[in-house]
């Protein structure tokens, strides 16, 4: 079990793992709802950044969707 170790260390349960999603939810899914609340969406569209499929999927409805805030003016 030479590689063992590097995932306990890395991406292990307990504390440091929580760390790190707490460190991706920061980086990656806060600005990306910011986005999509300027843009006139809901900001919980950026929980789809967590599902392999479904984040292409909505990336794609999103840029052929019309925009709130096209419609309005």
């Amino acid at each position: 079990m030479m590689g063992h170790w590097m995932y306990e260390y890395s991406y292990g349960h307990g504390f440091f793992g929580w760390l790190w999603f707490i460190v991706i939810v920061a980086v990656v899914v806060y600005p990306a709802g910011r986005i999509l609340r300027r843009i006139g969406f809901s900001p919980f569209w950026s929980i789809l950044i967590f599902f392999p499929l479904l984040n292409l999927i909505a990336l794609w409805v999103l840029a052929f969707a019309e925009w709130p805030r096209e419609r309005s003016g």
